[in-house]
């Protein structure tokens, strides 16, 4: 029956839900405290008419305040009598109980809200990390970035303004319940023709929606073309295309124009005609009571008056419901990004890798990319503190095969045994802290040195002596010693005041930091001018025998003191040994490393 329950309200109310999901009890104080508010406003006005009728002589009369005749019953048998003076203090009172209760509703929203942000944000944040790489290298970067960022303030104000309306709710039903209270017909007809004016503005409800849809749709794609004339920069610049490139990312602009034009010419419509329809249906009721049905008007006033109030808060209720659907696609975006990141989540296993004890094994190792076969049939042992080059022609899988080895990617069939376990065995996050990787594309971050090479690693004693031995492996103490600001020096947005042999170096000195046991190269000197490639080959070369080295080479050269040289061929191991070996009795290798004339 709850299940059930659940069900149904997803279904009926889906924003509602979705709140409540990530709010629980914090939703319904939202609605509390508002509810507070109205009580005390409502009892602050219910005390007009009586103040009306004391200061024009006249009795002040519990029966035209309808059911809420009560109050003016108990001042009178309180003793404290009914004056101008204490219907003021009592009306005094209310509207500050009232504030009191707005400061509080008020700073608590921004609490929920602020939580509610924050919460978001975290979820975005640890379903990124722990998204399957498989799942990531496939996905829109575009909307990765967009919903991470530009959407999360979007759903930030769909947040505030669905808060706000359900408060604005909350407020219209202490009011309608006041002026039903006063009286009871004129309150059901008001109600009635309110009800029929929101007919006319649900159609434009709906357009709101699906052009907030369409906004969020096109918003995303712009970020995935900004993304791209940031990471291509440079080709645009040199071929003179980024002109060109930048008349595709107008249009982009001009249909994210064209959309929020369209949503605020609806958004205007509601604001022009919304109070003027609801004062029309009000005066039309007002004459059929009074000239029709002969009632008095010291019998409506009072509801007259809440019904204003009640009008005032339909007004925001509408206003922000429709800023709410005018933001709503980016919270129909953000829920499925986020369902998306968790349907998506790395699978992780509970041991604990304490470190690389024994070998890394292949055994009957295949993957591929949906029925396209990258590796096929891999066999290959690696032993601890040795060194392993795979070669290959582009397209053979060497990349695959390291990104297997980190975990990057699960097999489509076999295993890969660390310790003789599976992969999947171990807790995944433990096992990658072991390891260093470092590609031909240098991970630099706009920060200092220290922070580059410690990843942001307090800098104390311990970390600083860690610091200064790994920038000694790496070979870095000349260079850095040479910057004014030492290890303090800010090295520019991704390493722009670095050449490409100081970021390689940095990358070194950062995953010897880290104290690991298997360090993969990915192509590391592959965009290096033949000196620095050296001066890295030999600070690479002085690693050996002290880590599992995983080498993905292009240049033959680097890999010439390798322990063990794999050649791929069409996903496939052709050919395993020593340098010496291969060059020897395989053709093939020959070949290659003949055209690169070593």
């Amino acid at each position: 029956m709850k299940n059930i329950l659940k069900t149904g309200i997803r279904k009926k109310l889906p924003y509602f839900s979705y709140f409540y999901h990530h709010l629980k009890y914090r939703l319904f104080f939202v609605v509390a405290f508002s509810l507070v508010v109205g009580v005390f406003d409502g009892f602050g006005l219910a005390m007009f008419l009586p103040l009306l009728e004391t200061v024009s002589n006249e009795e002040a009369s519990a029966e035209n305040l309808g059911n809420l005749g009560f109050l003016i019953d108990y001042l009178e048998s309180s003793g404290i009598g009914v004056s101008v003076i204490t219907i003021l203090v009592v009306m005094l009172i209310f509207f500050i109980l009232k504030g009191i209760a707005r400061f509080f509703e008020t700073l608590y929203r921004v609490t929920v809200q602020q939580y509610f942000m924050q919460h978001i944000r975290y979820m975005g944040i640890d379903g990124l990390t722990s998204y399957d790489y498989t799942t990531f290298v496939t996905s829109d970067a575009g909307r990765i970035q967009n919903t991470l960022t530009g959407e999360t303030g979007r759903v930030n104000t769909a947040f505030y303004s669905f808060a706000a309306t359900i408060q604005s709710g909350a407020l219209i039903l202490i009011y309608g319940f006041f002026a039903f209270n006063a009286n009871p017909e004129f309150t059901l007809f008001v109600g009635i023709g309110g009800g029929l004016t929101n007919v006319i503005f649900k159609v434009i409800y709906n357009r709101t929606k699906k052009l907030s849809r369409s906004y969020t749709k096109e918003a995303n794609a712009f970020e995935g073309i900004i993304i791209q004339m940031v990471l291509f920069f440079k080709y645009l610049k040199a071929t003179g295309q980024s002109r060109l490139y930048g008349d595709k990312l107008k249009r982009s602009v001009d249909r994210i124009k064209k959309d929020l034009i369209k949503v605020g010419f609806y958004n205007a419509i509601l604001k022009a005609s919304r109070e003027p329809l609801i004062v029309t249906v009000v005066v039309i009721i007002i004459i059929v009571q009074v000239e029709y049905f002969g009632q008095e008007m010291s019998g409506i006033i009072l509801s007259l008056l809440f019904f204003y109030r009640a009008l005032g808060s339909l007004v925001v209720l509408q206003t922000n419901w429709n800023h709410f659907l005018e933001t709503s696609g980016s919270l129909e975006n953000m829920s499925d990004f986020l369902k998306g990141l968790k349907k998506n989540k790395e699978a992780d296993g509970e041991e604990i890798f304490a470190g690389l004890e024994e070998e890394i094994e292949m055994v009957n190792l295949s993957f591929g990319y949906g029925g396209d076969p990258v590796l096929r049939d891999i066999n290959l042992k690696i032993g601890k503190n040795k060194t392993v080059a795979f070669v290959g022609e582009s397209g053979s899988g060497k990349t695959t095969a390291a990104n297997l080895i980190a975990g990057l990617f699960k097999p489509t069939e076999g295993d890969v045994l660390i310790n003789g376990k599976s992969i999947t065995d171990y807790n995944i996050e433990t096992y990658r802290k072991r390891i260093g990787y470092i590609t031909q594309d240098a991970a630099i971050f706009t920060d200092t040195v220290f922070n580059n090479v410690t990843l942001w690693a307090e800098p104390n004693e311990e970390n600083i002596g860690r610091f200064e031995r790994a920038i000694k492996s790496a070979s870095l103490e000349n260079f850095i010693n040479s910057l004014e600001l030492k290890e303090q020096t800010e090295i520019g947005n991704n390493g722009i005041n670095l050449s490409g042999g100081q970021k390689q170096r940095i990358s070194i000195a950062r995953e010897l930091f880290k104290e690991v046991d298997i360090l993969i190269l990915d192509e590391a000197t592959s965009a290096l001018d033949s000196a620095t490639e050296i001066e890295i080959k030999e600070s690479i070369e002085s690693l050996k025998g002290n880590y599992t080295i995983i080498m993905v080479a292009h240049r033959l050269s680097t890999i010439r003191t390798s322990d063990i040289v794999v050649l791929l061929d069409n996903g496939q191991i052709v050919a395993k040994g020593t340098y010496d070996e291969l060059l020897a009795n395989n053709s093939g290798f020959s070949k290659m490393v003949s055209l690169q004339k070593l």
